[in-house]
């Protein structure tokens, strides 16, 4: 997979060492003295350093009609929040930054992914704290970004949405209803929507640097247990609170009703981390999660190890 194996083995070298001591030379405006981390050896270094992958902040938008270079099948993270127009974050954009900051009317949010988890969640920005504005720190814990604030500096996981060392430890990031789709469903139910433009940061948008990552038999920089009931680590999972389903058993029936969710899964959707271009991508479909009434609901579509390794007593929702 690229350049990804030389900075993973970079990474395990440099994991050896961590300790809080270690960090905060590197992270001198961060209270190391507040953490919910027990072992550090659990964080380990993703090869990048802090801001080596740039997060963005106010990106420009423009109308679906005048967006071309996205393929049909490639996907997006949408977002729609109630009285405003729709909007649309191509992953092409995520997998090199991770993370944007935006204002969707008065509402400040990031809209992030973790390729090597590939989890996708939209956070409300407003804290106690006030409102943050976040970066990619260059850690992981559990294959996992950790996002930092500007603000405060302090770690946030953000598999699940939480301060994990510095001032803030402990504060939770409400999580928005947000899904990944593809950019033809996208643009078919929302064609006065609004779409992302391309960063003017010269990466290689369109490609995957990840390539054949989510057919690996095991996830980098993990060291944790991986999933029981033999599920693939690197299957993909919804997630929903606390309980997972097998995307397989959501393709496969095409509807679940049960815990007060009803998942559906339509075909049409490539996977961002399989060929070198993400529109190619082997299908993998997309999911709506919504309450008995209709309305969506907060969730993320992860990998099995990742959901295992941050919710170890989970409910794995297998139908059996």
């Amino acid at each position: 997979m690229r350049m990804i194996f030389a900075a993973a083995f970079v990474a395990i070298a440099g994991g050896a060492c961590a300790s809080p001591e270690f960090w905060e030379r590197e992270w001198p405006d961060t209270d190391f003295n507040t953490t919910s981390i027990t072992d550090w050896a659990e964080i380990m270094s993703g090869g990048p350093p802090k801001d080596g992958i740039p997060a963005l902040s106010d990106p420009d938008f423009v109308a679906v009609a005048d967006k071309t270079g996205l393929q049909q099948r490639e996907p997006v993270i949408t977002l729609e929040i109630e009285g405003q127009v729709p909007r649309a974050y191509p992953v092409r954009y995520l997998i090199w930054h991770e993370i944007v900051n935006d204002v969707v009317g008065d509402v400040p949010v990031a809209v992030t992914f973790c390729p090597l988890c590939n989890s996708g969640i939209t956070f409300d920005r407003r804290t106690d704290a006030g409102v943050l504005e976040f970066g990619v720190s260059g850690k992981l814990r559990n294959s996992d970004m950790v996002m930092f604030d500007r603000q405060t500096e302090s770690w946030w996981q953000q598999a699940i949405g939480e301060a994990i060392v510095g001032d803030l430890t402990g504060t939770q990031l409400q999580s928005l209803p947000s899904w990944m789709e593809s950019w033809a469903q996208f643009s078919a139910r929302n064609p006065d929507g609004l779409v992302m433009v391309e960063p003017d940061l010269g990466r290689a948008y369109g490609e995957n640097p990840y390539v054949r990552y989510d057919s690996s038999a095991r996830p980098f920089l993990y060291a944790g247990e991986l999933p029981p009931h033999d599920i693939p680590a690197l299957a993909r999972v919804i997630r929903v609170g606390d309980r997972a389903w097998p995307m397989t058993r959501i393709s496969d029936a095409g509807e679940v009703r049960e815990a007060g969710v009803v998942l559906s899964w339509a075909s049409g959707q490539a996977s961002a981390l399989d060929t070198q271009t993400i529109g190619e991508g082997r299908e993998v479909g997309t999911v709506r999660v919504r309450d008995a009434a209709g309305n969506d609901l907060p969730h993320d579509v992860m990998f099995a190890f990742a959901f295992h390794a941050f919710w170890p007593d989970g409910a794995w929702m297998l139908g059996q």
